[in-house]
């Protein structure tokens, strides 16, 4: 590691701790390697913005941002959330499954945690305590645990930022995201469904059958988009980058054409927070790109992948320790700092150990994303505790039986790669 090296990574902890935005310290960091290393930085500039134009997968993420604050701000959240409660209310415990079922079904539609839990998930918490008299806590700590699936179950943002750095194929990615992702479902609502006797969670109050057939009708047409994004990416019509355009076409159709949901001021309100947001991500991935240059300049990743090849590390306790290490990251760093920085230092050595990159790929998002529900810092908890204004301590009071059975798949996920790389497999990829 040079001298150059070092100075970027002391430039960019020092502005990360003065809290300067972690996209806008990567730029400056990665431009003081440059001088410092002596290199063209226009030179390096043109190389990376070439990279960025050239990254069709890229236009995924805005449009999937954009699909998704249009689902949240047009009633489409409520909806599905009313038609779960039908399907799957009745049980004891049965607004906690609701949760679970609507992120399920949500996460079909919008690749983000933050998205869910912003849209859906602030209905739920809210029918949660105020229908079934859950304690704030529980309540936040069910929504944050069922958040979690999103971006697992396509399409999912992340997977996009991993395919784009490893060049591994979307599709196959998103495909092999579903069964991890319903696993994880099922594992959080068996823990409801433990925990609903120990703190005596009710059932939903029964819905009438005229309700009950209104609430199923009023989610028929949003149900109708992850049918056509999945459908059409395993059948080849579009392209995942394709599908998220059709994702954010569709959510304004149901939006502005048939729920009539919107006026211009709340399209230009949407269309706004999503540039921002779209911004900021297109900015940390310059960034990432930067860093990544110096990283391959300096021989770092393929230095690491013949450290541990020198140390006959197996494959599982390679895996282990990847683990470990997100695990306690996820919850300091953000994700697409997680993804673009740290898994171009990992691939070489994950084709050097022979592990498929498809199931390296939906075990690092699967790490992430509980990384922003893990004690004390997790992002998650903080959202949740802001929208549901309940302190943090108590969240974490009701979080561990969920994080347990989160990490307990992840366990599932990592040593069992079937799991991940049979559905892939059977549709060709």
């Amino acid at each position: 590691m040079s001298g150059s090296f070092l100075t970027l990574l002391a430039v960019l902890v020092a502005l990360v701790l003065l809290r300067v935005p972690i996209p806008l310290a990567m730029i400056s960091a990665g431009f003081v390697y440059l001088f410092v290393s002596g290199q063209d930085p226009g030179l390096v500039t043109d190389q990376i913005m070439n990279s960025l134009f050239n990254a069709y997968i890229l236009l995924a993420i805005p449009m999937f941002i954009l699909a998704a604050n249009v689902m949240n701000a047009g009633t489409i959240s409520e909806r599905l959330w009313r038609a779960a409660d039908v399907a799957v209310g009745g049980a004891r415990g049965g607004l906690g499954h609701v949760s679970v079922m609507v992120s399920l079904i949500f996460s079909s539609m919008s690749g983000s945690a933050i998205a869910d839990a912003a849209g859906p998930g602030q209905v739920s918490m809210r029918m949660m305590r105020m229908v079934g008299g859950y304690r704030g806590g529980l309540a936040a700590a069910i929504t944050a645990a069922s958040a979690v699936i999103a971006p697992i179950i396509p399409p999912s943002i992340p997977m996009v930022l991993y395919a784009l750095n490893s060049g591994t194929s979307g599709g196959a990615l998103f495909l092999g995201g579903i069964v991890p992702g319903l696993l994880m479902g099922v594992a959080l609502m068996a823990t409801i469904a433990l925990m609903a006797r120990r703190f005596d969670l009710p059932a939903s109050p029964p819905q009438g059958r005229e309700q009950a057939l209104r609430s199923l009708a009023g989610a028929i047409l949003p149900m109708t988009l992850p049918v056509v994004l999945l459908g059409g990416i395993w059948s080849g019509v579009f392209t995942p980058t394709e599908a998220a355009a059709v994702a954010a076409i569709w959510a304004f159709l149901l939006a502005i054409v048939v729920y009539r949901a919107f006026d211009l001021a709340g399209i230009w309100r949407v269309f706004s927070v999503s540039m921002a947001q779209s911004t900021v991500v297109m900015l940390l991935i310059a960034g990432a790109f930067l860093i990544n240059y110096a990283v391959t300049a300096e021989r770092l990743d393929r230095g690491l992948a013949a450290l541990i090849l020198d140390t006959d590390m197996a494959p599982w306790m390679f895996l282990l320790a990847v683990n470990v290490l997100f695990l306690l990251l996820g919850c300091i760093i953000d994700t697409g700092t997680l993804i673009l920085v740290f898994v171009p230092l990992l691939m070489p050595t994950v084709h050097a150990l022979g592990i498929d990159p498809v199931h390296f790929g939906v075990l690092i998002t699967v790490n992430i994303m509980i990384g922003l529900i893990t004690p004390p810092f997790g992002l998650l908890l903080f959202v949740l505790g802001k929208l549901a204004d309940v302190a943090l301590n108590e969240i974490i009071r009701y979080l561990w039986p969920f994080l347990g059975a989160l990490v307990l798949c992840l366990g599932l996920i990592t040593y069992i790669p079937g799991i991940v790389l049979w559905l892939p497999r059977f549709f060709g990829f």
